[in-house]
């Protein structure tokens, strides 16, 4: 019987919180874990259609105005169907161990690395940079949907949100329900708090010197993140004013026409130094207290997810923005004359680790009493691990 309550199961006096949007969030370790199972069993059978031949196969190769910049990008249906057929099952098997209380050790084990490596290649692995482009273009995507894009087939949303490039959002969300049943489930299967990850007894407020410590710990991350962020905004900055820095004559011109592309770049630079600026709020002042200037909030505390969400949907988004450009397809086999196409994107690895850093400090150093276990701090809960 598959059951997912957590060890550190909420005392039914009223310590839920309140609102229906909170109450459906608090569910978020049963809903990871079964969207993961369901996520598995849906790709599992798109790999057996994938393997038939059915036409809609996502990675198949398409004119480059359709086409992806995922590293699977090209593959043969032959070799992507049975594999994800077999790692689909592979997922679906893991998911129900998960969701399960009382299995064996060593099947817990199991399904936690498989969740793990299902995690990592549908989040940084296998997607392109659509999840960081919608994050940062939406309003000019929005517009485009409508309008259709220069050059296009004024199909409207069709000319953006295409299946190959759907295909991937679909598998980043795969990823990222993976992420949450895998740290649930990790953190449940150790005896603490699926939520928060406290054991039994653990106190629900750090002390003055671990806060000191997680503060300067998160500057270094934040350091980490900015100067990450340094090669491709310089870069783009270059490209603009007329210096192709890292490019080659031939290559610097084709990005002339139409002209527009330089200005896209340019605002991409810009975007990436403004994000690097927001980041510095999760070591400031203004990242826990909202300025005086803002009307209706100024002086109040900054809700703690508020500022950790955000953070933390960009620092997944970034790695495979970065990783495409393995793939030979993309960088014309790292070129060396034309360093500036892809080498400042290779530091977005760092940027996430810096980005996901800060704000995993940020988080630990100011979260209060989890809702869902502090009245049971006191109380010995069982190690799930010593019923099997």
């Amino acid at each position: 019987m598959l059951d997912l309550t957590d060890a550190t199961e909420t005392a039914r006096d009223g310590s839920r919180p309140h609102g229906r949007l909170a109450r459906a969030w608090s569910q978020w370790p049963r809903f990871a874990a079964w969207g993961a199972l369901m996520w598995s069993a849906g790709y599992a059978i798109a790999g057996a259609l994938w393997w038939a031949g059915v036409e809609w196969y996502p990675f198949k190769k398409v004119p480059l105005d359709r086409a992806s910049s995922s590293l699977l990008e090209g593959a043969p249906a032959s070799i992507l169907g049975p594999a994800f057929l077999c790692f689909g099952l592979l997922g679906v098997a893991a998911a129900a161990v998960l969701l399960r209380r009382h299995a064996p050790q060593r099947l817990r084990r199991a399904a936690l690395v498989v969740g793990a490596c299902w995690a990592v290649a549908a989040t940084s692995l296998i997607p392109d940079y659509t999840i960081l482009a919608l994050l940062a273009l939406w309003p000019v995507l929005l517009l485009f949907a409508f309008t259709g894009t220069q050059g296009g087939s004024q199909e409207g949303i069709g000319d953006i949100l295409y299946w190959h490039r759907v295909n991937l959002i679909l598998v980043f969300v795969g990823g990222m329900l993976w992420s949450g049943a895998t740290l649930a489930a990790h953190r449940r299967f150790r005896g603490a708090c699926a939520h928060c990850g406290r054991k039994p007894g653990a106190p629900a407020e750090i002390t003055a010197e671990d806060r000191a410590c997680l503060l300067l710990l998160g500057r270094r991350f934040v350091w980490v993140a900015v100067l990450a962020t340094l090669p491709y905004d310089v870069t783009r900055i270059a490209w603009y004013l007329g210096w192709p820095l890292g490019l080659t004559e031939r290559v610097y011109e084709s990005l002339q026409d139409p002209p527009e592309l330089l200005a896209v770049g340019l605002a991409l630079g810009i975007l990436s130094t403004t994000g690097a600026l927001l980041t510095h709020g999760l070591v400031a002042r203004w990242g826990e207290v909202f300025p005086r200037w803002l009307p209706g909030v100024a002086g109040k505390r900054v809700p703690v997810m508020l500022a950790v969400i955000p953070a933390a949907i960009v620092a997944v988004s970034l790695p495979p923005a970065s990783v495409m450009f393995a793939s030979p397809g993309i960088n014309g086999g790292f070129d060396v004359a034309n360093w500036g196409v892809w080498l400042p994107s290779m530091f977005w690895l760092l940027w996430a680790f810096g980005l996901g850093g800060a704000a995993w400090a940020y988080y630990h150093r100011r979260r209060g009493a989890c809702r869902h276990c502090s009245r049971n701090l006191g109380r010995v809960i069982p190690d799930v691990r010593e019923q099997s």
